[in-house]
């Protein structure tokens, strides 16, 4: 039977699900929260892996590689744009939720000036890599743009912090199959590339107007915002580690395609960039668990040093019995996956697949240690171990990209990801205890049994 807090969907789950998670209010939100963001994720990777497949098909290598050439370049500079102030905004809103109209305020107008900025240097960027190419020089000015109406992610942060990511995911989700849709048609009309450019345009457009509008009918109008320049500078001291850490991240995440593009064309990015999809279409999960268990580490971290690490210890396990099982099974099944969704067009595909991969590991664990980070305040270490893995990517895509073309690519990709999420750990006191805790998450056995899962 169920007690007085607890939600109605508790009932529908099997009884021995049900014993440990009746009277449990806290974790009830995480994992409402967590239900909702993975329907938004899920709902995303079914449907905008379709439709991304299809435009691959539709568009080839060719056209499909300077599509993703722009978006790569686009989202290089976007990192700049977010000033780092997601994390560090829902933080603080949690902790002083009596300065969320400050806080929240003072960041969509830092960000404002940040993106437009950004997107000044992206257009000189282009210009300077592509003087002759007046169609990649248009898709970079659309595909920038969108990163300047990414304003409106203030009020993602709210919904966060309030662990009532529902409304972003019915925006969203109600937006994005809209687009889907005529992305679809225009597939059936034989529209050009520079019309997929412009339904990604639309789509964050009207996404942002509409969150702002949904932010207002909960309680939060744009007008009831406010900033100062206090505010600005402490966002700013607590971010700027977060900022640098964030190009890296965005360097050895996305540079690879920048790379192939000027070193091997566009085509090579085409194929490049289908096997890398196929890879990052499961980051949704680990995205959405830290989204929704963040507050909760943070409480944790209130009460004690010892449910702190607990917590943390747990959710790196959870991690690595996702991530290792999905980076299995899809390098021996990579060459059947490429073929039945791209084609033999993209069949070199395959073998980077088959490497890029293992990234997965990394990142999940990334996302995990990224919170600790906040938490403890040590942002600045964040950014040189990333600016590190940034370092090591580019200088192994220029030593293996010509010797052995794409697949160097994804080997430099993972070799940075270990590099600036695993092996830097035993380098510093501060650290040491994560390195441990990531090291006995890979413990076969945790992964094998799901102890991690059953701890929570």
């Amino acid at each position: 039977m169920l007690r007085k807090n607890d939600p109605q969907w508790l009932r529908y789950t099997p009884p021995f699900l049900r014993r440990r998670l009746e009277g449990r209010v806290s974790l009830h939100g995480i994992l409402h929260n967590i239900g909702w963001l993975f329907f938004d994720k899920i709902l995303r990777m079914g449907v905008g892996l379709l439709v991304g497949v299809w435009v691959a098909r539709y568009l080839g290598p060719q056209q499909f590689g300077l599509l993703n050439f722009a978006t790569a370049l686009s989202g290089m500079f976007g990192a700049v744009a977010a000033l780092g102030l997601k994390g560090i905004a829902v933080r603080d809103i949690v902790r002083d939720p009596d300065r969320t109209r400050l806080t929240l305020g003072t960041a969509a107008l830092l960000q404002l000036i940040g993106r437009t900025v950004a997107y000044l240097l992206l257009l000189g960027t282009i210009a300077y890599l592509r003087p002759d190419d007046a169609l990649a020089r248009w898709i970079v000015a659309l595909l920038g743009f969108v990163m300047v109406l990414k304003v409106s992610e203030i009020a993602e942060y709210w919904f966060e912090a309030k662990v009532q990511s529902k409304y972003t995911v019915w925006v969203q989700n109600s937006v994005f199959l809209f687009v889907a849709a005529a992305k679809a048609l225009l597939i059936v009309m034989h529209a050009p590339l520079i019309a997929f450019v412009w339904a990604t345009v639309a789509e964050a457009a009207i996404g942002a107007s509409i969150l702002l509008v949904v932010m207002g009918r909960q309680g939060l109008a744009l007008a009831d915002l406010q900033a100062s320049v206090g505010r600005a500078k402490e966002l700013l001291k607590d971010s700027w580690p977060l900022i640098l850490s964030s190009v890296a991240i965005m360097v050895y995440m996305k540079v690879d395609q920048i790379m192939l593009a000027e070193m091997l064309g566009d085509e090579s990015v085409g194929v490049y960039s289908a096997a890398v999809r196929m890879s990052e279409v499961w980051y949704f999960i680990p995205v959405a668990i830290v989204a929704s268990v963040n507050p909760s580490i943070i409480q944790a971290k209130k009460q004690g040093e010892e449910l702190y690490y607990a917590r943390l210890q747990q959710l790196y396990g959870v991690m690595s019995s996702i991530s290792v099982p999905v980076a299995i099974v899809m390098t021996f099944f990579s060459g059947i996956i490429v073929d039945m969704l791209f084609g033999s067009a993209y069949a070199a595909a395959s073998s980077v697949l088959a490497i890029h991969i293992w990234t997965a590991v990394f990142v999940f664990m990334g996302l995990v240690s990224s919170k600790w980070f906040m938490i403890e305040h040590l942002q600045k270490i964040t950014f040189r171990r990333t600016m590190l893995g940034a370092v090591i990517n580019v200088a192994l895509n220029l030593w293996l990209i010509p010797k052995y073309g794409i697949n160097g690519a994804a080997i430099a990709t993972v070799a940075a990801q270990g590099s600036g999420t695993l092996l830097c750990d035993p380098l510093r006191k501060e650290t040491r205890r994560l390195f441990f805790m990531k090291m006995a998450s890979l413990n076969p056995i945790n992964i094998l049994s799901l102890r991690a899962w059953r701890s929570v």
